[in-house]
């Protein structure tokens, strides 16, 4: 008897006393209790406000006492954006002029790496003068100014802006990088940055600064031996600079880009900068990127690449001569990049080929406006081989022949390259 009920036991669910059969029995979890968002640590929240915007990081610090205190420790005021725009004449943000003043008046000397950007009003370049002009107490290592649209900082009194700009190089004495492009800046304010941060200096950009003189760069070469970075217009640049970026005290330079802009055609002198200067820069720093972006017109190029020069990256944002492109296959042997927007109705088969020949380096070519015919664009590619990483050719440029058609083009370059390849329907450059 006893075994035969334990084996319709063992054979038959047996059900909790309190639910009938044919009910599933839901398990019970148990909730864990509720987090303390106060008391997270400061290191987590801190990480959390960092990649908030600046609008929600002010909302989260009225959560809590510890969110408060986060909201205002040192950490989170290092790096800081100024955006100024105004509101009749941008659609971008701009940060609230009561929370500006609470950064100037709390937040200035935590402040380390800076920015204002500012669209192409004039009111919003005095805003950041004005901003600037306070930034008594601070330790600044990075400076940027940006002009979203036109540049907005000419439009300033020079002296208000020299002003502003003094105030932040006398009271900083630590500037590592500085970008001032198209800016009143001029050589007495240069002299102030260079006696109270010679010895910081890494990087500095400015470009389309008019009031600068050669002297003025050159002052700035010959003392801060540790610049590693410069961006010029090529009215700035000499032999003079040349050789002062390679004496024995001055670090390697690893970057200088040079713009070549004409604004009046015809009326416009360039100067040209011999070889040996260029050899003496080559020999003290020779992994130097030498940048060029030239925006003029065909009869202003007399000057250029008609001796060997070690330009690694050539940008023309107007048309060139095939001339001038032949002059860079022969001078230009250290060429890594070449940008061509326009040239003209005459196939540039020969120059490719001459460029692909010579230099050994090219690994990224764009081409706008111009003609190629696709025997000689295949010729190029099979030259140059694998090492192309960036071949950006617009489909309109490519000219068929008796031996290649688009489809056979496609092709027979992807072979070459080693991987998939179609030409572009616009610019990617």
């Amino acid at each position: 008897m006893k075994r035969g009920r334990s084996a319709l036991n063992s054979k038959c669910p047996i059900f909790p006393y309190h639910e009938k059969p044919g009910k599933r029995h839901k398990p019970s979890f148990a909730l864990s209790p509720p987090t303390d968002w106060g008391n997270l640590p400061y290191h987590i929240v801190l990480q959390i406000f960092q990649h908030l915007s600046l609008v929600d990081r002010a909302r989260a610090s009225s959560v809590c006492r510890c969110w408060n205190d986060v909201f205002h420790m040192p950490d989170l005021w290092r790096r800081f954006e100024f955006e100024l725009n105004q509101p009749a004449t941008s659609y971008l943000r701009s940060t609230h002029p009561d929370l500006i003043q609470q950064i100037i008046k709390k937040h200035a000397q935590h402040l380390q790496y800076v920015s204002f950007k500012v669209d192409s009003s004039r009111e919003s370049a005095e805003a950041a003068c004005d901003i600037l002009s306070q930034l008594v107490n601070c330790t600044i290592k990075t400076l940027g100014l940006i002009s979203t649209a036109r540049s907005s900082f000419m439009d300033v009194s020079q002296a208000h802006f020299v002003s502003a700009l003094t105030v932040v190089f006398v009271n900083s004495k630590s500037l590592s990088s500085i970008k001032i492009d198209d800016t009143p800046v001029d050589d007495p304010s240069l002299k102030v940055l260079v006696a109270n941060n010679s010895d910081t200096l890494k990087l500095l950009k400015m470009s389309s600064c008019p009031h600068v003189s050669p002297a003025g760069i050159l002052c700035v070469a010959d003392q801060c031996h540790g610049l590693r970075e410069l961006a010029l217009n090529y009215h700035l640049l000499s032999d003079e600079l040349l050789l002062a970026l390679s004496s024995e005290k001055h670090v390697h330079l690893e970057h200088l880009r040079i713009d070549v802009v004409s604004e009046n055609p015809g009326q416009t002198h360039f100067h040209t900068i011999k070889r040996s200067s260029w050899e003496a820069l080559l020999r003290h720093s020779p992994k130097v990127n030498i940048v060029m972006y030239f925006f003029l017109y065909e009869e202003e190029f007399d000057p250029f690449f008609c001796e060997e020069t070690p330009v690694t990256h050539l940008y023309f944002g107007r048309a060139v001569s095939k001339e001038m492109l032949g002059r860079i296959g022969l001078n230009c042997p250290r060429l890594v990049e070449l940008v061509v927007c326009a040239n003209g109705l005459n196939p540039l088969d020969e120059e490719l080929i001459r460029i692909a020949k010579r230099c050994k380096s090219l690994t990224a070519i764009g081409l706008g406006e111009c003609e190629v015919t696709c025997s000689g664009f295949v010729e190029f590619v099979k030259m140059c081989g694998g090492r192309l990483t960036q071949l950006s050719i617009m489909e309109d440029v490519l000219i068929p022949d008796n031996s290649y058609n688009m489809e056979q083009l496609h092709s027979e370059v992807s072979k070459h390259l080693g991987r998939l390849w179609f030409p572009d329907m616009m610019p990617t450059w």
